[in-house]
Order: structure tokens, then sequence, then C-alpha cells
């Protein structure tokens, strides 16, 4: 079975055929994503995730999107304790809306509801919310299912077209960012893109003026400030039981270098010596 979007696993298009005797019930345990090390967000979360983690850009030349990092290492979350708690302060739209998402087979002019079949929380023993009633009508959970996929349907289109404005702008480079562990491990988390603030300053009034105008200026700083998180993620780090080395702190002057890594798709985590990729979005 191939997983899908990261945490899917058997997606299947949502029909009262099908599911029509199907309840949901959904809880706090977020252990579908614990290998998930980067995970992708809407600008409208910007705010909420940049209080406590890195937010960076990802993708190629075609599509560039912003994630919010949760991890140094391939298969890597450290904000999902053992218990699949989540220990973060604002869990992402991505997590929220799952075990459903929205499939298109015409490159986005129509959108079908799907449910990951394989989410332990579906079953058919009354458990939950129910998504269809004994009539094969949508229930009012199926509906604000519905409706919130569609505002983040359109949040994804928004965010889209500032990431493509970031790059048309020249403002994102390639980065990297160093750490090192107690036991003398060292690595470096690549494949990631973040705005240069000398390249803002070569904005022209016109364009300056337009990024204000949208409070896509505001998003930029509020990327640049989360890149301060990084120490947060390494006392995560040392709080899992791998404490990194005192003397090697990551700061965003010391830690967060340019260096030209290529646009790849995702955050990958890697140490010396060995290649590590992050998973596939």
């Amino acid at each position: 079975m191939t997983k899908q979007l990261l945490i899917y696993e058997k997606v299947e298009a949502v029909t009262a055929r099908k599911h029509g005797d199907l309840s949901v019930k959904v809880g706090d345990n977020y252990d579908f994503a614990r290998k998930i090390n980067s995970v992708p967000i809407m600008a409208a979360e910007f705010p909420n995730v940049g209080l406590d983690c890195a937010i960076v850009f990802t993708g190629n030349e075609q599509s560039i999107m912003p994630v919010m990092l949760m991890g140094f290492r391939d298969q890597e979350n450290l904000y999902i304790d053992d218990g699949g708690q989540w220990t973060g302060g604002y869990v992402p739209a991505f997590f929220r809306r799952y075990p459903f998402v929205f499939s298109s087979a015409d490159n986005g002019k129509t959108f079908t509801l799907c449910i990951d079949e394989d989410f332990p929380g579906c079953n058919r023993e009354g458990k939950g919310e129910r998504l269809f009633d004994t009539d094969g009508e949508r229930t009012q959970y199926l509906k604000n299912v519905l409706e919130f996929l569609q505002e983040y349907q359109l949040s994804y289109q928004r965010t889209e077209a500032f990431s493509k404005k970031l790059k048309e702008m020249d403002l994102l480079e390639p980065m990297t960012a160093q750490f090192t562990t107690a036991d003398g491990s060292s690595g470096n988390l690549t494949g990631f893109m973040a705005v240069n603030r000398e390249n803002i300053k070569k904005l022209s009034g016109e364009q300056l003026a337009q990024l204000a105008a949208t409070d896509e200026l505001e998003l930029i700083y509020v990327h640049i400030q989360s890149l301060k998180n990084f120490p947060r993620m390494l006392e995560k780090l040392k709080n899992s039981g791998e404490e990194p080395a005192r003397e090697a702190p990551v700061t965003k002057q010391s830690a967060v270098k340019r260096k030209p890594t290529g646009n790849k798709s995702a955050a990958t985590g890697k140490k010396a010596g060995s290649k590590k990729k992050a998973a596939k979005k």
C-alpha cells in the first residue's frame, strides 16, 4: 500500500453508497504524523506557527510552498511525544483536516472529498460522528468537514500565489541549518529556502508598497523571525533524550547559513558521513 500526501494510506472518495454507515472518531492522538519532519502550512497560519516553530520554503522551479519544520532528520517529529500527543502550541491545518482530504483529477477545476479508510478512528459501530444519516443525506458533521476543506483549498491557492511572488521578486535563497548533538555527531538540515533580508532592501518602493498593502510584507518578517526557533527545536531534541552539544547551540547567526543546496522538495536532515531524505509530499 502506497502512502499518499505524507500521512494518508488508503484514500477513497466519500460516497453515501460506500460510507453510508461509516462513523469517524477523531481524538487528540497524532501518532499518524510521528515520522513527518516538515508539513505544508498556509500563509494565514504564519503568526501561530511562527511562535514556536521555524517556517521555511521548499519546492522546485514549478512550485514553492512554505512548510513548518518539526525535526532535524528524516522521520523525526519533535512535536509529538511517546503517547502520540502534540507538544507544540499550534496544530497545523494539514493535520487537523485528517483523515479527510480533497483530490482533483482535472488540475484543480473540481474537487472530490476523500477519506483515509485506514484511519483508526473510522468505524461502523457508531463511535464518533456519522458522515451520512439514515436517509443517506450528509450530516452536519460532514458539511462542516466540507466547509473546512473548501476554506483550506482557498487558503492554499493564496499561499501558492504568495510563494510565487517571493520567487519572482528574487527574495528566496537556499539555506542550511547546522546542528551538533551531545554525542558529538553533527548534521545539516538542507533542502529548504528562506528570505534574504538584503534582497528585501533591493526592492523598489512600488514592490514594497504592494507587499505591504496585501499584508505579505508582514508574513515575510514573521517567517524571518521564526528562524530563531531553531534553538527551541534543539531543546526538544534534548528533552527526547538526545541532548545537543552545549558548546554549539543553533542560532540564526551561527547555524543557519547561506549555502547553495539546490531547490529540493522538502527539508532534509543528514548526519556527517550519511545522507537522509525527508518525507515526500
